[in-house]
Formats: C-alpha cells, structure tokens, sequence
C-alpha cells in the first residue's frame, strides 16, 4: 500500500470507497490475465470506554515515537529504512511498541520523508529560497496525536460474521471491537479485503480505512466515441450531449458555509466555538458527495453508449492564475482534482478508457473549424466563432474539443496493430 502524501497527515491507502472524501490515485496491476485495483473501505468502530481509551493511548504512543523517530532521522540526514532501524528499533521496544508496530512506525516516517524530497523537487514547496520550502526544510516532520498508523494482518483480525476486530493496542490486544458500515462495504471487505488497515481517529470518533484488491473490468480498447469533460466553476462540469453539472447549489451552500464560519468566529463564544467544531468539514463532506454523483453518472453514461471519457488536466491553475481577493476563495475551492479522481476509478472499475488531455485554448478554439482566437470567447456561456460564424454554448464547444483531443491521444497512445513484416 502507499505511504503519507500529505506531510503529517492521514495515511491513505491506493484507492477510494463511496465514503472516503479526498481520493488519491487508483493503483492497478496485472496478475495473469486478470487487472486488479485497489480501493479502500472505511468502516466505523463502536468501542466500549475501556477500549476506547486504550485505541486512544496507542494512537498517541505511536505517533509520539514516530515524532521521536522523525527527529532522529533528521539529526542523520534521513538514512535509508534500514540505516534508520538500526538507531531506533531498540529505543521503540522499549517505549512499548511491538514489533511490528516498530516497523510499521519506522517506515511511516521514512516514507513521509520520501513523500518530502518528492514534493520539494517537483517545486511544490517553492523554489530554493521561499521562506515555505526554508520553513520545512528547517525542522523534522511531526505527526499529529490522532494521525492514522497501520496495522497488518499480524496485529488486526476481522470478524465479519460478528463484525468485530481484535486489534493490537499497547495494553495489550483487545478483542471484540464492534464496526459498523453498510452491507456492500461488508460485502467488499469479506471477499476483497488484503494488506493493511489503518486506524484513525477523527473528532473523538474511530475508524478503520481497510485496503481491498478487486478485479477490474476488461478496458474497453476500441471505443464508440469520446465524452469530453470540461471542468468549471459556474458549471461544475459540462460534457456534449448530457445536461450541465450545474455548481450554483454548491456555490451557494459554500457561501453560506463562509458566512456562519464568519458569525460564529467573530462571537467568540464557548458555544460558537463548539457550533463551529460541530459544523467542520461539513462543506467538504457535501463537495465529496457532489463529485461522487457527477462522476457517477458521466461514467454511467459512457459505459452505456460504450465511449471512453477525456478529461482536461488542470494541474497547477492555483499556481497559473492570478484573481482578485474576492474570487481566491472560489478558485482555491474548486475540488476539480477530486472529482477527476473520482471520475478515473469509477471508469477503471466499469472498464471504461479514460485519458487527459492539455486543456489549452480548449475555451478558445471553434470545434467546427478549429480557428483559436481569445475573442471567440464572448463570455462565461457564449461562443462565437470569429472565422465560421458558428454560435455555442462555450463549455459545450469545449467539451467537444476536448473529446477530439482525448480521442487523438487514445489512438496515437495505442499499441500498433500492423502484423509483423515476413
């Protein structure tokens, strides 16, 4: 499974569930002839006081010797996994930690200092003297108290008739920990579930994020035609031939979300404060569920007319666009990469061909005659096409270009069917 992406911050297997709010990639691999992938399914654990308070000390414990690895690592200069074992498995068992729990700890550092130099190089932390790639660079990472740490099938056992867990905690393991999570999730763990799970705990709530390896559906190589995405704001994604995702609703509810946030800050209050604790991520819980209703769809609709899918990669916009104060909080909202995300499993699991494409000048180019000119684009919802005349929807023209571009690149990205020469 993979390690922390986000430095400090939960641990997040592969793939995503129905439940699972921000979604890395979908890792995918051949065994045979079969394609597998990973997803991840987060069930609830229901712990009585004694067992929640020893899942408590042995999340703290953990991540408090993971600190104290992290320190030593970077009084070394981050040796190698192995290197970094040497000056600290002993130290670790004798905190208390098991063996494998030591491991486990060792290598979710070393792994967050990989994740590190990988986002340094990419220029994701600045350049060499930007005070935020300085600031990190300066001091060790640190793990917060409740931050997940995983556990293998050595030190977590599953009970799915009962849907109980029996799982390693530093007083000991503790038996018959109750979970609860709907009958598809029960359905996956017991026949996919394999690897490690990690425990986390989130506003004094438990969960297990569990990996399961699932076949995957037999990519569809020659495809119908091509849908177009077009990612956007006012609408949240526009594709030729369905109805526009429209955004207003999740505008409006984000813009109410930043005013109560506003009223209940400025109060100040003890029961401000516990209304705004009560109310965190909410926004992004209602974002998550928005993508997962676009996506599905848009991947329903292109398993159903056996047409693969071309998305716009809109990486590094934040960086690329300059807008005034006001219009900053809308752009940095706009979770365009989730929803692309989740259109990418969706479509690898119904087995439906998925490409990105460069999205420059997509809003300005005429589908028809493909003439680019800034002026084409008359305004957010008009196109008018200065060399043919041609009148559109601009998102829809888009899209349309879009899929011309994602089908070019399927077929130039394809293997050559042309038998062999004699």
């Amino acid at each position: 499974m993979c390690r922390p992406r986000v430095r400090g911050g939960c641990r997040r297997p592969y793939g995503p569930c129905e439940c699972w709010g921000s979604i890395p990639s979908v890792a995918t691999w051949i065994t045979g002839k079969i394609f597998h992938m990973k997803i991840v399914v987060q069930v609830k654990l229901m712990p009585e006081a004694v067992q929640a308070s020893a899942l408590a000390a042995t999340l703290r414990a953990v991540n408090d010797a993971a600190n104290w690895v992290s320190a030593v690592a970077f009084a070394h200069g981050v040796p190698r996994e192995y290197e970094l074992r040497k000056h600290t498995y002993a130290e670790l068992k004798t905190r208390g930690l098991g063996a494998q729990a030591a491991q486990h700890t060792i290598k979710k550092v070393r792994d967050a200092y990989t994740t590190l130099t990988a986002n340094i190089r990419a220029g994701n932390l600045g350049n060499n003297s930007s005070k935020r790639r300085t600031k990190t660079e300066s001091k060790p990472i640190t793990f917060r108290p409740q931050a997940a740490h995983p556990f293998d099938d050595r030190c977590l056992s599953w009970q799915y008739d009962a849907q109980t867990v029996s799982i390693w905690t530093t007083a000991g393991r503790i038996k018959n920990v109750r979970f609860v999570c709907g009958a598809d999730a029960l359905k996956t763990l017991r026949d996919h579930r394999k690897g490690e799970s990690d425990l986390i705990e989130r506003d004094g709530v438990f969960y297990l994020i569990a990996v399961c390896e699932i076949p995957q559906a037999p990519v569809n190589e020659h495809p119908d035609g091509w849908l177009g995405v077009d990612l956007g704001i006012v609408d949240i994604a526009t594709v030729d031939g369905m109805r526009p995702f429209n955004g207003r609703g999740l505008n409006r509810h984000r813009k109410r979300q930043l005013e109560l946030r506003r009223k209940l800050q400025a109060k100040g209050t003890t029961s401000a404060r516990r209304r705004l604790k009560h109310r965190r991520r909410k926004e992004q819980r209602h974002a998550a569920n928005v993508n997962h209703i676009i996506s599905k769809k848009i991947v329903t609709e292109a398993a159903r007319t056996s047409s693969g899918i071309a998305l716009e990669d809109l990486g590094g916009i934040r960086e690329r666009v300059r807008l005034r104060k006001p219009q900053r909080v809308t752009l940095h909202s706009w979770a365009f990469h989730q929803l692309g995300t989740f259109l990418e499993y969706k479509a690898r699991r119904a087995g439906v061909p998925l490409v990105h494409v460069d999205a420059a000048y997509s809003s300005q180019e005429c589908a028809d005659c493909h003439h680019i000119e800034k002026n084409n684009r008359v305004n957010q919802a008009l196109f008018i096409c200065r060399n043919c005349g041609v009148v559109a929807h601009a998102d829809r023209n888009a899209s349309r270009n879009i899929a011309a571009r994602g089908e070019a690149a399927w077929i130039a990205g394809r293997e050559s069917r042309v038998p062999a020469t004699p």
